[in-house]
């Protein structure tokens, strides 16, 4: 490693001693600093662990691609779960329920495919040089400052602006986008504060109350369903896959929040990482160079890094699914009901799967990391959020290759979503 000391080492034993009474409503501060040597302890003692609320914690990546490919025998249909969470009738419970990433077919499929459509390849490269013109008016400003923050001054601006244009969101609508988001996914926390949750309900209510006008211009004055997902949703009725107006709305709150902290947190995660591995930047600046005039070779060079620096950092850490029958995962029984907790990030760094794994190695091949998912659920913008971080990372160690951080980055404190909350740098 040889970079800035980031992200504290933990040892053996305090690892263990966090993995014997792992409850992931009450994490001490250091699990949130470094939880991947609490991850090897338990693939390498408990890998399919009970926790103290009845449910399992799963962390070998066998046993992750065993769950997400059996959707008949797991479901992700989270009412069971989440009404005692967030209470009946709850906004919370209401938006949770109803989004895509937490139904089962026939919802999630119906939602899906519509989705889909809006997301071709055609689609998204399209997308790349409003991409790159953004990306390059955020570089200008940091120059023009000489520095800011990773996260507030260039990750999160990202993909609120790309989400605000597959939706069609008026640029003088965005400025509340991400407080929303941040607020909804906030209360997925295994642990949820009376604020949180306030705050979480709140913001539910002005995101739908905003769509619904918004809803309601686009049925008067359709865009393109082509590239304006809000459009292709609404149309998409007209064509016998109906959604009641509450899936309609949730569904657009889901699209924002998907694409917008996962992809903030790639980026920002990817750059502080360079910091503390500053032979993978110093290798991959060369290749940048050197392929400067070849776009596929630069395009190749990035994916293969842009997909290290998710399985590394795994932006999303944990995901869940409830057993629909009796069923044995990783030689251990589960009875119906089961809540199993599949453990993103410490499968990511299962030994098992990827030599070497808590070594950042950008130019790992393969790399079938599980970042994204796997099976009826997999991230339906992952081809966007791959060309997001290839445009931002790469456009910005082009630009900025000395950059360097002024402070330690401040953790964003979450068990769920992996990143920061502030990345002070300066250029050099």
């Amino acid at each position: 490693m040889n970079g800035i000391a980031i992200t504290p080492p933990m040892t053996a034993q305090r690892a263990g001693e966090i993995a014997h009474t792992l409850d992931l409503r009450a994490l001490p501060p250091d699990f949130y600093a470094n939880p991947y040597p609490v991850y090897a302890h338990l693939r390498a003692t408990e890998p399919v662990k009970r926790m103290p609320d009845g449910s399992y914690l799963l962390t070998r990546y066998a046993d992750l691609v065993s769950v997400y490919r059996d959707a008949e025998s797991f479901s992700s249909d989270k009412r069971v779960e989440f009404t005692p969470k967030y209470g009946e009738g709850a906004p919370l419970l209401e938006h949770h329920t109803t989004s895509l990433v937490f139904n089962d077919p026939p919802l999630h499929t119906r939602v899906r495919k519509l989705i889909m459509g809006a997301l071709t390849r055609r689609a998204i490269a399209d997308m790349e040089p409003g991409l790159v013109t953004l990306v390059d008016g955020l570089l200008d400003a940091i120059e023009a400052q000489g520095g800011g923050d990773l996260v507030e001054d260039f990750a999160s601006a990202i993909p609120v602006e790309i989400i605000g244009n597959l939706l069609g969101v008026p640029h003088a609508d965005r400025t509340p986008l991400r407080a929303w988001s941040l607020a909804i996914l906030g209360a997925l926390e295994p642990r949820l504060t009376p604020e949180q949750e306030a705050l979480g309900n709140r913001s539910v209510n002005e995101f739908s109350a905003y769509l619904k006008t918004l809803v309601a211009e686009r049925r008067k004055r359709p865009g393109d369903p082509e590239h304006d997902v809000l459009t292709r949703l609404i149309q998409g009725e007209q064509a016998g896959e109906t959604l009641s107006e509450s899936e309609l709305l949730h569904n657009c709150v889901f699209i924002l929040n998907a694409g917008h902290e996962t992809t903030t947190n790639l980026i920002a995660n990817a750059l502080v990482a360079l910091q503390e591995w500053p032979q993978e930047k110093s290798g991959l600046l060369s290749k940048l160079k050197h392929h400067r005039e070849d776009l596929r070779a630069l395009e190749a060079d990035l994916t293969l890094a842009v997909d290290e620096f998710l399985r590394f950092e795994s932006s999303n850490q944990l995901g869940n699914r409830r057993a629909r029958r009796d069923c044995e995962v990783g030689g251990v029984a589960l009875p119906a009901g089961a809540l199993v907790t599949l453990c993103i990030g410490a499968a990511n760094r299962d030994p098992a799967q990827f030599d070497d794994p808590d070594t950042l190695r950008l130019d790992r091949e393969p790399n079938r990391h599980l970042a994204f998912g796997l099976g009826i659920h997999q991230c339906a913008g992952l081809s966007l959020a791959r060309l997001e971080g290839r445009i931002a990372i790469g456009r910005f160690l082009q630009r900025f290759p000395g950059y360097r951080l002024t402070a330690n980055p401040t953790r964003g404190g979450r068990a769920r979503f992996r990143g920061f909350l502030q990345a002070p740098f300066a250029l050099a």
